[in-house]
């Protein structure tokens, strides 16, 4: 069987040598059954050779500071993808441990003929792909299935911004973005493995950080996912543009944490989206942060090892900053302050109680949200490392490109233009709390998210 995966999205990694048994697929950032273009070339490799297919899954028991909000939300998707899987014949394996070791192991005891796995633009991802692929002799294929446009087909460099690489995505765009045929029931399911997941135990069994409460909503798996989907399309897309940048409505899409940990595809969100017959104004501008505000933060930490320091922002922004490192302060609040949302700056304080309550900050209030904490901090390492310490600890959607990304434009001008010098500041922009209330209801927002504390 011929792979239906245009060929862009795949990159060999190591040609190797084929073993005798079956298919692996290494499941990692794109966890779900449905239009997932990885799977889909793992099952066209094993349906031509004739060999089983084998999924797994590697959970890594500590995870860059992920809490049971983050696991179980992820667990339980899995679960679900489990089921999928179960129904067409395919069995996924949950493997415990750094992939780095466990999945070498397993290629090993099946004798595998060939591993695909997930394209990851991040370092320790990159880490785990280079462990696994120096400790087994098979080929190793990476596909990009998170993408619409493949990260690697985009551009082979770091992009300045958004201004560089949307022209590079618009013109393969249309190439790519197809429909996405579905899984084939597979006919060779018999391997040396037996699947027996026990999901809702290996929540219960983590050893992680639990004083973080998982929450209600969203609810996981692909099934959630897609119910979410359809309600933006149906209820909200063609409010999009004018409501996306209030918080007091409901004006944004809820897919990031389902787009995060890969429960649904970016390629399936904007075929819906494109499919939709409404505000083409708004359509647009959902479609430019899904591909291209998306995909240039997957440019940036494939192409910049130092996204998440100091060192990868760029160079005007690192010397102006530098310029300003001993400007006062208004205030220097401490990291149990900042947590707790106890600053002078309610607004502020909002937008981090919603993150620590719901898993979730509106897109708009992150940058600002991002942006007070250089004035409140003695540093700009400093800021950068509380930023992503508080986004990556109490988001679902933590420990992701576009929350490095998002971060580093904040608080270090990535993607973006020198502006007037300001204190502290220097030229990077500036965020205030003036300019915030000339945009939407601010104590609206902060009564909704405070409940009544000052």
């Amino acid at each position: 069987m011929e792979s239906p995966v245009d060929p862009r999205r795949v990159r060999t990694v190591q040609e190797g040598v084929p073993g005798s048994g079956p298919v692996v697929y290494w499941m990692s950032r794109d966890q779900r059954s449905r239009d997932n273009w990885a799977l889909l070339h793992a099952q066209a490799l094993a349906l031509r050779r004739g060999r089983p297919l084998v999924v797994v899954f590697a959970l890594v028991p500590s995870f860059m500071g992920a809490t049971i909000r983050q696991y179980a939300f992820m667990l339980r998707g899995l679960a679900e993808v489990d089921r999928e899987l179960s129904g067409l014949g395919i069995a996924l394996h949950l493997l415990r441990g750094v992939p780095s070791s466990t999945v070498p192991r397993l290629i090993r005891r099946v004798d595998a003929s060939a591993l695909v796995c997930d394209f990851d633009p991040l370092r320790i991802k990159r880490g785990w792909l280079a462990g696994v692929t120096a400790r087994t002799r098979v080929p190793v294929m990476e596909v990009d299935a998170h993408n619409v446009v493949p990260c690697q087909a985009a551009s082979q460099k770091q992009e300045w911004g958004a201004y560089t690489l949307r022209p590079k995505l618009l013109r393969i765009l249309p190439g790519l973005l197809t429909e996405v045929p579905p899984l084939r029931e597979h006919p060779r399911t018999r391997s040396s493995l037996e699947a027996d997941n026990d999901w809702e135990g290996a929540v219960r069994r983590l050893r992680v950080d639990r004083s973080v409460a998982e929450v209600g909503r969203p609810a996981p798996g692909e099934g959630a996912a897609r119910t979410a989907l359809r309600a933006f399309v149906e209820e909200r897309l063609d409010a999009y543009a004018d409501a996306r940048n209030d918080p007091n409505l409901d004006g944004q899409s809820g897919l990031s944490p389902y787009l995060h940990f890969g429960t649904i595809s970016a390629q399936r969100v904007a075929l819906e989206v494109r499919a939709h017959q409404g505000s083409t104004r708004s359509t647009d501008a959902f479609m430019e942060q899904l591909i291209v505000r998306r995909e240039l933060a997957d440019n940036f930490c494939l192409y910049n090892a130092r996204y998440d320091s100091f060192d990868g922002f760029p160079e005007w922004a690192r010397r102006t900053l530098n310029d300003h490192r001993a400007d006062r302060r208004p205030y220097l609040y401490s990291r149990a302050e900042l947590e707790q949302g106890r600053t002078d700056d309610a607004a502020w304080n909002a937008a981090q109680l919603e993150m620590v309550r719901s898993g979730a900050m509106h897109g708009y209030m992150r940058m600002y949200w991002a942006k007070r904490l250089l004035e409140w901090t003695v540093s700009p390492e400093e800021a950068l490392a509380v930023a992503i310490s508080l986004n990556d600890r109490y988001g679902l959607d933590g420990r992701d490109p576009n929350g490095y990304t998002g971060i580093a434009w904040s608080i270090g001008g990535v993607h973006d233009r020198a502006w007037g010098a300001r204190p502290i500041f220097g030229k990077v922009r500036c965020m205030s709390a003036r300019g915030l209330r000339s945009k939407f209801d601010v104590d609206a927002y902060a009564r909704r998210h405070l409940g009544g504390r000052d």
